[in-house]
């Protein structure tokens, strides 16, 4: 059901949106981990190096899958709150038009270059195989990533985030039950872990899809709509292209940091691999959080009711921190049998990796939260060049640190320490850049994108543009 989020009480409003985002990223994340769980534990420790290898490289298509998500969900929800539904449909149209051309190059680069990336980042011969493997039928599947991932901005973008969280809930219980079958039943090995994904995404990806067009059908609209609008397009570009820059630069980040770690070997790639899925269950799931205040916002942007984003971030914070305590506390305290449910028959070495990440990671995780949430009201109010200027701080004080630290005597152990002292500065310029944030100016009037085309005007005053595009007022 669709939900007007600029009425209402902003705590109650947000909470209730939020909550059921935060459910659905959980379950979203059960796809790598029971990916992960099920090669660990039913194939082979080196058989979760693997998939936790190629995950790193995974990260860039979904960075691409991603940046489309929030450029159609941005533009979608300012247009949403501003009650223009003819040109709300046309963005969603545009937005899976060019989603689909980019997905195409995508799996192209994919089939071609995979095996290249690999062995950039020093992947070991003893895994490099099941690597390959694994990328190899991920490709194949992007369109089902893309297509879910527009799905579910347009479901947040009409403040419905309940849809998207049956979907998850029943996609990933499903992908759990297919792991175990073909790697157990059908001694598929790490493929099978490959195609149980495959199949449920696809399966997902079509019914969200279905979904979605039953949702429009039932939004009355006066006048035609555009199947294509090249206007919508330059906005979408603007908003999405940031997201798909920041996303993909800390995806290559992450790259670089993961051929830091392969130079250690399997045992702590093992370890690494089974900590970083539960440490990004973690801040995935906030990152979610963080996008859904960004509907939120935009939508009261379109609304012009900027007071509701200070009261918004204030309810944000508060609902994050409650959610961080208990996991923290887990992460911290419970380490070692975390580990030991990815992990048959482990390793010391890759067991103290795992263990010592997550309790360096843990307590930041309060920090790292707060980032997320100002991230997502700078997103959803168009200041994306602060937002930026954050996120790329955090990503280059991480990589260098484990480049740097990795090099000491810390071993291992430095390259853990990068994460908290990135998260810990990036935190405090987001924060301040939302304090900065112009929460009790006017807001200006929304553009008819359908007016502006048909008068033939190419560009208009940057102040009516940012109503559209929520750009320099709309990773």
């Amino acid at each position: 059901m669709n939900k007007d989020l600029t009425v209402g009480r902003p705590a109650s409003v947000l909470w209730r949106f939020c909550l059921p985002l935060f459910g659905s990223i959980i379950f979203q994340q059960l796809y790598n981990i029971a990916d992960s769980w099920v090669a660990g534990r039913f194939v082979s420790q080196n058989a979760l190096a693997a998939v936790g290898n190629s995950y790193e490289i995974t990260l860039i298509f979904i960075a691409f899958a991603f940046g489309c998500n929030i450029g159609c969900s941005m533009i979608v929800s300012q247009l949403f709150g501003a009650k223009n539904y003819r040109d709300m449909k046309t963005a969603v149209y545009t937005s899976m038009i060019a989603s689909g051309v980019l997905c195409l190059a995508l799996m192209l680069v994919g089939i071609l270059g995979c095996d290249a990336l690999l062995r950039l980042i020093r992947t070991p011969q003893e895994v490099f195989t099941d690597s390959a493997l694994y990328l190899d039928i991920y490709v194949w599947g992007l369109p089902f990533v893309f297509f879910y991932n527009i799905s579910t901005g347009i479901f947040s973008a009409l403040g419905d985030s309940k849809t998207p969280f049956i979907f998850l809930a029943v996609s990933s219980l499903s992908n759990i039950g297919m792991d175990i079958l073909f790697v157990t039943a059908f001694q598929m090995g790490v493929a099978g872990v490959a195609w149980a994904t495959f199949i449920c995404q696809g399966v997902s990806c079509v019914l969200a899809l279905a979904t979605v067009a039953g949702r429009l059908r039932k939004i009355p609209v006066t006048g035609k709509v555009k199947r294509f609008s090249g206007w919508l397009l330059r906005r979408l570009v603007v908003i999405a292209v940031p997201s798909i820059l920041q996303q993909s630069f800390i995806s290559v980040g992450n790259l670089l940091i993961q051929s830091v770690i392969n130079g250690f070997g399997t045992e702590v790639m093992a370890g690494y691999s089974a900590a970083v899925k539960l440490n990004n269950l973690v801040v995935t799931s906030f990152t979610t959080l963080g996008n859904g205040v960004s509907n939120y916002a935009a939508q009261n942007l379109g609304a012009h009711k900027l007071d509701r984003i200070r009261d918004g971030f204030r309810a944000a914070l508060k609902l994050v921190w409650i959610l961080c305590l208990p996991l923290a506390v887990l992460y911290f305290t419970c380490g070692r049998a975390l580990m030991g449910f990815f992990l048959d028959a482990p390793t010391e070495l890759a067991l103290h990796s795992g263990i010592t990440f997550l309790r360096i990671l843990s307590p930041f995780y309060f920090v790292v939260s707060a980032k997320l949430v100002a991230d997502g009201i700078l997103r959803g109010a168009g200041m994306m060049r602060q937002f930026m200027t954050a996120t790329f701080t955090d990503l280059i004080l991480r990589v260098v640190l484990a480049f740097v630290l990795s090099a000491t005597a810390l071993g291992s152990t430095g390259i853990w320490c990068a994460w908290p002292i990135g998260w810990t500065v990036a935190t405090v310029l987001s924060i301040l850049f939302y304090r900065a944030g112009p929460w009790k100016e006017a807001a200006p009037a929304p553009v008819e994108v359908a007016a502006v085309e048909e008068a033939g005007v190419e560009e208009v005053p940057v102040q009516e543009a940012e109503a559209v595009e929520s750009a320099e007022v709309v990773v």
